[in-house]
């Protein structure tokens, strides 16, 4: 019934390293600077040396700027706000904002109501950050299914889902296919397809969902 997929190429490099440590934060200012002038640049649809010519600032100085480099005078950055058209104080938007965590103790997650959700099946919120840096929006739900469960929702909508599983056994349908999970097995899918527990085979089945989607 149920058709397992490789989860790809075991050698292959991934672009995220979670291992990394930041510069020191008096380095981490330059870096900042620079990702907020490039990025207010490519809003704008110009080139760097569009730039230069706005600014009297040389490309190669701005290639420096850009790529966090060098520090920047107060004179620079008041060139670059003028023909870039925002306040000087919004180059030092990504050093001085906050970062957030959230602490859930257990059992204190946040019962939540999702469309779709029907009779026994609770939804813990484990944690939500909004307005966050990195322009997405990430929904921890731990997701309890019990023998009062009644007819299995089909969900379907935008991002990325992963689900991992605690307890119990399913058979959890995404698109087409069908996958019997028990604990210790994981699904990662795309959830703009038809998707949902599609038979309880053992309860109560437990399992953590983490949905993934561009902040609106």
């Amino acid at each position: 019934m149920s058709e397992t997929k490789p989860a790809g190429d075991a050698n292959q490099t991934l672009s995220q390293d979670p291992h990394a440590v930041r510069e020191p934060r008096d380095k981490n200012l330059e870096s900042a600077i620079g990702h907020e002038v490039r990025a207010y640049r490519k809003k704008l649809g110009i080139t760097v040396t569009d730039l230069s010519v706005a600014t009297g600032v040389s490309i190669g100085m701005l290639s420096k700027i850009e790529n966090g480099n060098i520090s920047p005078s107060l004179t620079t950055l008041q060139s670059l706000s003028r023909a870039l058209g925002v306040p000087i104080t919004s180059f030092f938007r990504g050093f001085e904002e906050p970062r957030n965590a959230t602490f859930v103790k257990a059992g204190k997650g946040v019962n939540a109501e999702r469309r779709g959700t029907r009779a026994g099946h609770q939804y813990s919120l484990l944690g939500l950050i909004d307005n966050n840096t990195t322009g997405v929006t990430v929904e921890p739900y731990l997701i309890t299914l019990t023998t009062d469960s009644d007819v299995f929702p089909t969900f379907q909508h935008e991002g990325m889902e992963f689900l991992y599983m605690l307890e119990g056994e399913v058979v959890y349908r995404h698109g087409e296919q069908l996958y019997t999970m028990q604990a210790g097995d994981s699904l990662f899918f795309d959830a703009d397809a038809p998707h949902g527990p599609e038979q309880l085979v053992t309860l109560p089945a437990r399992y953590l969902s983490i949905i993934s989607y561009p902040q609106r």
